[in-house]
């Protein structure tokens, strides 16, 4: 037998068909061990020894793995084709010769598949080779790289900024790019101009003409800057006679674009089908794992020749000889890096068809794009005649000239498969689509109206997700692996929002972007990134030694943090006063200063850092009091302290005022004036706009009596925590799912969540999984749920997997306890057991006699089903 290791289990059935029953196929489930989160696991006194460490699934399927290997022919190696994928079968290989499984006669060889077809995987099996030692060393450069900044610079944000969180290497970059967009937009001053657009008339055809020159001066987008100046040329215009001067017509030719890279397809995939590009690799995982796509995370553009073949192929059935070039199109990477697998992303079958996948929609709508634009790549280049005409206007006292501009696709070529571009691709000015009547030099074509528009300029736009991935990729920061990953973390960080698909940078993004900027220069620079990932690229081709890139990284780098570990709290706070001054203390109206405190009037606003982030606060503190959140500094917002807080209403209780305010964490409500008065902060997508006085007293009305427990009689309440909304009885809390819950949850209701809670089944965030079926005993109650993995028993900490066989609806209380007596005898965990005074009772007899029987009866189904729960 030859044991062949994979790393998802969705492979397995697949390739354990195509390679038949000599083979016996094991998933490794991705990475198997990593560097622990603690200090020491990089130890650069030690030449950068490394210590990995497995997690305790991990180590149960190295250990099946490893009782196969023990018993097996050969060792087949098969995770996937990238730098990933190649650590991925050293780690395994690593821990399976500390486990002693590797015997010295037992061959091992490493294969890399680019699809799942019966054809790739065969031909990949004739070719093996060793574990790519360069690949792995690259791995271990990038991994010790990211753990050395990420524990070195995340204790010193820790100890200056408070409140912020860690710092990566490349989300550190990444989140840069953000930021300076977002200041880009903050220091935009819209300029004013105006477009003059004549529509006329020949051949009885209308058609637009722009102003394109005055008095011999040829007009560029903003040489208009006045609504009078266009309303002048616009009288010119009408009061003119027209005469075409001259007509060009020129051939060109529109190429198509490369075949889907890692990169290109989340971005396409973001402007066409408005995917993330975390969603479109869960897609594009599917569709590789179920052999219907090629590997997703690749940076090359080229086809295999067999892939070239049958895209022509199916081009040839689907168009027509007419759409095939002579012949095929050869595409070159422009990437430098050989981290990745060597082929772009391409359907497997070129001759299966996007409405021929049954199931999911998504996967259907990746795969046609996919499908597209791969026989694109390899279709004839459009054809389209571009006309130019220039037209002159004969008008009293000025020289005024129009031209318009057309064209018309003479053969649609690619663009008869892949023709509809994305809103982002298209060009403002793009004229293809316009079509001009036929014009000869001497025409006089007639006026059919003038129409000027008064435009502004825009500020860049912000990042999307898809256009933040284009910009790193052009940059060399990342790589086709990491990007989806990169700004996940940045969202997860709260260092960004999304905000209609664009990417804003939230105030403590901005605060760590800039104390780095500050004080780490040369580590958030495109270039310097840029070069290391060449670095790890030459250490990938076997041309720079990984120890030696990281001594010299390292040398520089734990200099700089020896530094600014002795800097002092108010010389940070004084440079991130400076460089983000037109931020939160943007210029005010009147001319005034922007950092005089509104309160007190003599003192000076400045950053200050507390215990759950940075605010802006007064120098005269503690006299003067004010406080104000960045973003309402940002927007010229009020401090709690401003003698404008709202006033939504009197309490019709106690006759007091209910306050609306912003403070250091947010806007909030209050109660009454006095120092202990009732507070409560505004939840999450609740905004200051949208408060009414009769919310506000919700609010403060908060922690509220649901009622009585009906077993113990202790009361349920329902609060707002740091967490969430939640119900709290005993001492005892459960989350509910949706905040606005809390006015309404009922005495049931809570319960049933408290009950949920204890055995186990609910998950902060999300709704309770209901239970199928409950059976009352006296160990505690026993419940039958459906599960990610399948249904299955529980009772208090013990999960049992219940049979393929068994429908979850029809299993008794019997065999209920049979599976969890037999999870339980699996795991080490003891069950809980009745109460030795109710032992005696008729009742509890009863009950217990069967169950014993069943423990008996069910115990090899039982252990098998333990198995599967593991």
């Amino acid at each position: 037998m030859k044991v062949v290791i994979v790393e998802s289990p969705n492979k397995i059935k697949t390739i354990n068909k195509y390679l038949g029953k000599d083979y016996e196929v094991m998933a490794s489930f991705g990475h198997v061990r990593d560097l622990p989160a603690k200090d020491g696991s990089v130890r650069p006194d030690e030449d950068f020894a490394m210590s990995w460490e497995v997690d305790a699934k991990s180590n149960k399927r190295l250990t099946d793995i490893a009782r196969a290997v023990k018993e097996s022919d050969e060792l087949i190696l098969a995770t996937d084709p990238d730098r990933e994928g190649e650590a991925i079968s050293w780690h395994v290989l690593d821990v399976l010769k500390q486990k002693r499984a590797i015997r010295k006669d037992l061959p091992v060889r490493r294969v890399v598949f680019n699809s799942i077809t019966q054809s790739a995987i065969t031909e990949a099996m004739k070719h093996s080779r060793d574990i790519d030692e360069p690949l792995v060393d690259a791995y271990l450069a990038r991994r010790a790289l990211d753990y050395l900044v990420g524990f070195t610079l995340s204790p010193i944000l820790w100890r200056k900024l408070p409140g912020s969180r860690s710092a990566g290497r490349v989300q550190s970059v990444a989140l840069r790019l953000v930021c300076e967009r977002e200041a880009e937009i903050e220091k935009f001053k819209p300029q004013e101009y105006w477009s003059v657009l004549a529509n006329l008339i020949e051949k009885g055809k209308t058609f637009e003409a722009r102003l394109y020159s005055v008095d011999g001066q040829k007009t560029d987008k903003l040489d208009i800057k006045s609504g009078e100046e266009a309303e002048s040329i616009r009288k010119a215009i009408e009061a003119g006679q027209f005469t075409v001067e001259s007509v060009e017509k020129k051939p060109t030719k529109r190429n198509p674009y490369a075949p889907f890279t890692t990169s290109s397809l989340q971005q396409d995939a973001s402007s066409r089908l408005g995917f993330s590009p975390s969603r479109t690799m869960q897609i594009a995982q599917r569709l590789y794992e179920e052999g219907i796509i090629t590997y997703m995370r690749t940076d090359a553009v080229q086809m295999a020749p067999e892939g070239i073949d049958q895209a022509r192929r199916a081009i040839e059935k689907e168009f027509g000889t007419a759409y095939l070039p002579s012949t095929p199109r050869i595409y070159q990477t422009k990437a430098k890096n050989a981290q990745e697998a060597h082929e772009a992303i391409r359907p497997t079958d070129m001759f299966r068809k996007p409405e021929s996948l049954k199931g999911d929609a998504d996967q259907q709508k990746l795969y046609g794009l996919i499908w597209r634009r791969t026989l694109a790549s390899q279709m004839r280049s459009a054809e389209i005649e571009r006309t130019t005409a220039d037209i002159a206007v004969a008008t009293t006292g000025r020289a005024i000239a129009l031209r318009a501009v057309g064209s018309v696709v003479t053969f649609p070529g690619f663009l008869a498969l892949y023709g509809v571009e994305a809103k982002e691709d298209r060009d403002e000015d793009d004229e293809d689509s316009r079509e001009l009547p036929p014009l000869e030099v001497g025409d006089k074509p007639k006026l059919s109206s003038c129409d000027i528009e008064q435009h502004f300029t825009q500020p860049p736009a912000r990042y999307t997700e898809a256009s933040l991935i284009k910009k790193m990729e052009e940059l060399g920061i990342g790589r086709p692996s990491t990007y989806a990953a990169t700004i996940s973390t940045l969202i997860d960080r709260n260092y960004v929002r999304l905000e209609k698909r664009a990417l804003v940078a939230e105030d403590r993004g901005r605060i760590v972007t800039a104390f780095l900027e500050s004080f780490f220069t040369r580590y958030v620079e495109y270039g310097f990134t840029a070069g290391l990932e060449e670095q790890l690229d030459e250490i990938s081709d076997g041309k720079l030694d990984y120890k030696q890139v990281l001594r010299e990284f390292w040398e520089d780098f734990s200099k700089a943090t020896t530094e600014i570990k002795d800097l002092r709290v108010s010389e940070v706070l004084d440079s991130l006063n400076e460089l983000l001054a037109d931020h939160i203390f943007p210029a005010k109206e009147d001319g005034s200063d922007p950092r005089r405190c509104p309160t007190c009037g003599t003192g000076t606003l400045s950053l200050k850092l507390g215990k759950y982030g940075a605010f802006i606060g007064c120098s005269n503190y503690p006299e003067c009091k004010h406080t104000m959140q960045l973003s309402d500094a940002a927007a010229g917002g009020l401090s709690e302290n401003a003698p404008s807080d709202g006033i939504l209403g009197a309490d019709p209780e106690s006759g007091d005022n209910v306050y609306l305010k912003s403070g250091r964490f947010g806007p909030y409500v209050q109660l009454g004036d006095e120092k202990e008065a009732k507070r409560s902060s505004l939840p999450k997508g609740w905004t200051p706009d949208s408060m009414t006085l009769d919310r506000a007293l919700q609010l403060l009305s908060l922690p509220r009596l649901v009622g009585a427990h009906p077993e113990t009689g202790l009361p349920i309440t329902a609060g707002l925590g740091r967490y969430g909304p939640f119900i709290l009885h005993d001492g005892k809390y459960a989350n509910l799912p949706d905040f606005e819950e809390v006015f309404t949850v009922g005495q049931n209701r809570a319960v049933d969540l408290l009950a949920a809670k204890a055995a186990g089944g609910f998950k902060r965030g999300g709704a309770t999984q209901a239970a199928i079926k409950t059976f009352e005993h006296d160990g505690g109650p026993i419940t039958v749920r459906s599960g990610r993995y399948g249904p299955y028993v529980n009772q208090g900490k013990i999960n049992a997997t219940i049979p393929k066989d068994a429908k979850p609806e029809d299993v008794t209380l019997e065999q209920a306890l049979a599976l969890l007596a037999a999870r339980a005898e699996a795991t080490g965990t003891k069950t809980k057991r009745a109460p030795a005074k109710k032992a005696a009772t008729k009742a509890a007899t009863t009950k217990k006699a069967p169950a014993k029987k069943a423990t008996t009866a069910k115990k090899p189904a039982a252990k098998k089903a333990a198995t599967k729960a593991e």
